[in-house]
């Protein structure tokens, strides 16, 4: 990018005249921000391929997350297909919250 940027820059010092009259357009870089659950959410996404190890995982969804006593649970449900079957995997995943150490995951599958 910096070379593109700075040829760019040469020719417009080259042939002023020449180049002047089209836009110069700038380009904006958004920051991107990483959420605070993604860790969690590659975790359940991990386990619960080690827990159906035959499903495609076909959509993610984080269902929010509560503290409380020093743990924090996060929620997530999972859109699994496996052969002719689509069904949703709730999964919760329990941590200290301090130590981000985990104390506990649950499944329960789901219809809809």
């Amino acid at each position: 990018m910096r070379l593109i940027l700075i040829s760019f820059s040469v020719i417009l010092l080259l042939f002023p005249t020449n180049l002047g009259a089209f836009p110069v357009q700038q380009i904006a870089v958004a920051k991107i921000d990483i959420p605070s659950y993604a860790k969690w959410g590659r975790m359940a996404m991990k386990e619960t391929k080690a827990k159906y190890p035959n499903a495609d995982i076909i959509d993610y969804l984080h269902r929010g997350s509560e503290t409380k006593d020093g743990s924090t649970v996060e929620k997530f449900k999972l859109w699994l297909k496996e052969n002719n079957r689509e069904f949703g995997v709730f999964i919760n995943i329990e941590f200290n919250t301090e130590t981000e150490k985990v104390i506990d995951i649950t499944f329960r599958e789901s219809s809809s």
